[in-house]
């Protein structure tokens, strides 16, 4: 995989897996402030797209990640 399909993966799983633990209605809710999460890598997101820089695509680079298109 290259780094920005790394990226969108977790982004998208720690999205899911927040909302999960965040709604009373889950049947693994934890505590509302999950959501608070949710808002913070929806906002990485909008900065990366902003700024062309993400600073996990950075990381998975300097442990051999290749870059992607």
């Amino acid at each position: 995989m290259k780094s920005w399909q790394i990226v969108r993966l977790v982004a998208g799983t720690f999205i899911l897996a927040s909302l999960a633990m965040g709604i009373e209605g889950s049947p693994i809710f934890v505590n509302p402030w999950w959501l608070a999460f949710t808002a913070f890598v929806g906002a990485n997101l909008l900065q990366s797209a902003l700024t062309q820089w993400c600073m996990m695509e950075s990381i998975l680079r300097k442990f051999g990640v290749q870059r992607g298109c």
